[in-house]
């Protein structure tokens, strides 16, 4: 497994921040205090200092929960309006601040969190305002929570700073939520347009953590009076589950193909089963069973997907983008407590950003891979499009655009030509000098009617020795212009290949007044006349719009 100093990982955090984080520095007054673990029954009441009432020191409170006391003294140089809040995480169930002055009377007192109805005076924070003359002061502050995500430090700011510094991280939690909302319906959308689970177990993933998210940073309760605190780790619990899943289905792992990996995706699904089972039981244990079972499936997503790269997998390749991403900034923002020097970004933000930023990489996998279906699909509808033997359209194709250009040519009244082409005695060719000289022979004639068309006109081969050409917004004289070229093409083409030669019948409507299917049997007809009154020759008529169905001339061009 692969073993990354935190050291090193702490450093991609603080360059994502660089930007923004001198707007965000809060000009803070930094307390010195000491943390002490209280008893769930204990209750501060104006008792004498912590350590004479028999609570004991500790460093931090445990990342599982419980009871504890801070206190600290701090002086104040400067009469004004400071705000009191806690730095690193918003992952508080309650807390209570009782500011005293040196003789012990109280000067304030606040109250709240995440598990608390008392109202948030600043959005999506802990802040609270305290006016404060000049002097000495000492903090007692209470906190009890069912667990922590990262140690919650007490600091002063500043009323006037504060309200500025508190916006980049307030701007970052709106926006990653409003993205990962967005991509949950996109990816709704998705598996019910494509019936595919993949879409959907990501969209569980997703869920998890917009459920996590809005409430460890206070969305939820602050708008939505939702104060369960157990939102924050349960629906975790369930979406490592769905992104495992989701893993196995993204990647082809079954039982056949990959069976170690296979093996490996059950395994931690049964493990994650056990999670969430244990967390019935030991609830203020949920949040660590969460971050275990991040990193599990982070170093799963991330192998998994390094061996489907390595085996050539379009999608895995793309996927490996997402997840090595999403691994450096998951491990920084599940390993540590305290994000130094910053005091209005919490670790929270950092995981937000890693979610968000991986379902957009994902998103960009998922267009990525719609883009290759539809070079697919282009690649297939132009092969089944085309003649293999001369890459000219195929019959089908011929009547589809055929079709769609009369269609047109009605609307905007444009002349058309349609010309068809039928080689004589190919039978011959083929069995005195065999099919490989007769398939030579078709290939000439595709080469030569390509070279003198225009890029606009159609030519296919309908089956066999059959030809039909179209030429669309075309003038009389250009067009028997345009069949004095064919007719000599074919000539010149077929000079290596006797004794075939080409019957040729040509068809110019003024006005398109009939079917497709009428007008190609106008010009199959005239292609037979060609063929019975002596072969090698064109066949031309033209079809006046004051005489539509009656020919107005009858041109014979080349000959024997």
């Amino acid at each position: 497994m692969l073993i990354i100093p935190l050291r090193f990982l702490r450093l991609p955090a603080l360059l994502l921040m660089l930007l923004i984080w001198m707007p965000c520095q809060a000009q803070t007054l930094k307390l010195a205090g000491q943390w002490y673990e209280a008893a769930p029954s204990w209750r501060y009441a104006g008792q004498p200092a912590p350590e004479s009432a028999g609570l004991v020191a500790v460093g931090q409170p445990t990342k599982t929960g419980g009871h504890f006391i801070y206190q600290a003294d701090f002086e104040i140089a400067q009469e004004g309006t400071r705000v009191l809040d806690f730095k690193n995480s918003s992952v508080i169930g309650r807390f209570h601040h009782w500011v005293q002055d040196r003789e012990g009377h109280l000067i304030a007192e606040a109250q709240g969190g995440i598990q608390s109805d008392a109202a948030n005076p600043f959005f999506l924070r802990h802040g609270r305002e305290i006016n404060l003359p000049v002097g000495h002061y000492r903090l007692i502050t209470e906190v009890s929570s069912p667990f922590f995500l990262a140690q919650p430090v007490p600091y002063l700011d500043t009323l006037e700073h504060y309200r500025q510094a508190i916006n980049p991280g307030n701007a970052l939690t709106l926006l990653c939520l409003g993205l990962l909302l967005g991509l949950a319906f996109y990816y709704v959308a998705l598996a019910s347009i494509r019936c595919n689970i993949t879409d959907a177990l990501y969209c569980l993933f997703i869920l998890g953590n917009l459920l996590y998210n809005g409430t460890a940073l206070l969305v939820y309760p602050q708008l939505f009076g939702l104060h369960w605190f157990y939102l924050i780790s349960v629906p975790i619990l369930f979406s490592n589950c769905a992104y495992i899943f989701f893993v196995l289905r993204l990647l082809g792992l079954t039982r056949d193909n990959h069976p170690r990996l296979h093996r490996i995706g059950i395994a931690l699904l049964a493990l994650f089963a056990a999670f969430v089972v244990l967390a019935l039981f030991k609830p203020n244990w949920s949040l660590e069973l969460d971050r275990i079972g991040v990193a599990l499936f982070m170093s799963y997503g991330l192998a998994a997907g390094i061996v489907r790269a390595r085996q050539k997998d379009a999608t895995a390749r793309n996927y490996l983008v997402a997840v090595i991403t999403f691994f450096v900034l998951g491990v920084v923002s599940i390993s540590l407590s305290e994000v130094d020097g910053v005091y209005t970004f919490y670790v929270e933000h950092l995981g937000l950003l890693a979610v968000t930023v991986e379902a957009l990489l994902l998103a960009l996998v998922l267009a990525s891979q719609f883009t290759q279906l539809r070079v697919q699909f282009e690649k297939a509808r132009e092969h089944a499009a085309r003649d293999a033997l001369t890459g000219l359209h195929n019959l089908r194709a011929f009547l589809d655009a055929g079709i769609a250009e009369v269609e047109r040519s009605k609307r905007y009244a444009h002349p058309l030509t349609v010309i068809f082409l039928d080689l004589d005695n190919f039978k011959q060719l083929n069995d005195t000098k065999g099919h490989d000289t007769g398939d030579a022979a078709l290939r000439e004639i595709a080469k030569a009617l390509l070279a003198t068309l225009r890029s606009n006109d159609l030519v296919a081969r309908l089956g066999g020795d059959e030809f039909s050409i179209l030429l669309p917004e075309i003038e009389y004289e250009a067009a028997l212009e345009a069949g004095r070229k064919i007719s000599a093409a074919m000539k010149s083409a077929l000079q290596d290949f006797p004794p075939v030669t080409a019957s040729i019948g040509a068809t110019w409507f003024e006005e398109v007044d009939r079917t497709f299917a009428e007008m190609m049997k106008a010009a199959d007809e005239l292609m037979y006349d060609a063929k019975i009154n002596g072969k090698d020759t064109m066949r031309f008529r033209r079809f006046d719009a004051v005489n539509k169905f009656a020919p107005k001339s009858k041109k014979s061009v080349g000959g024997r």
